[in-house]
């Protein structure tokens, strides 16, 4: 069994020509603005959480010290 095997292949097929992939961001730049829209909207909701986790737990911190 050779290890080698000969296909019906034209020759001037070579990896290239066969990795070859479009650029599928270039041609829908809707869904990639949409993306990062929806990106930072939740971004801005999840860092408002933290941040008012952060102050009550800071004002708590502050009662406890002065009391």
């Amino acid at each position: 069994m050779p290890a080698i095997t000969v296909t019906n292949q034209p020759q001037g097929t070579d990896m290239t020509t066969i990795t070859k992939r479009g650029n599928w961001a270039s041609r829908e730049p809707g869904v990639i603005l949409v993306f990062a829209i929806v990106f930072l909207v939740g971004l801005g909701i999840v860092s408002l959480f933290v941040y008012r986790k952060w102050m009550a737990r800071k004002a708590k911190k502050q009662s406890f010290q002065t009391a």
